[in-house]
């Protein structure tokens, strides 16, 4: 799973369920589940979103500015997946 994760490249996001196909499964949660227990700093988690475009609420700061620092704007809090969406 965190293969899918770091294959995302800077300036795009993808979904949990984008993330969950890339891994062979069909469980968004699972995808959330093991960004949550995520130690390493590596893996660009901030490229995941929800599949309305919006962060993870708990980390909602921290994840919009690091996305902001790739170019990545959030607009009222909710990142457009037609235009910064990771299809590869």
């Amino acid at each position: 799973m965190l293969d899918a994760v770091e294959q995302i490249p800077a300036g795009r996001v993808a979904t949990y369920g984008d993330v969950a196909a890339r891994a062979g499964s069909r469980s968004p949660r699972l995808a959330g589940f093991v960004l949550s227990h995520l130690s390493d700093e590596q893996t660009p988690w901030h490229r995941v979103v929800r599949a309305d475009g919006t962060p993870a609420p708990h980390l909602a700061q921290e994840q919009l500015a690091r996305l902001r620092a790739e170019g990545v704007i959030a607009t009222d809090g909710r990142v457009s997946l037609r235009r910064y969406r990771f299809v590869g």
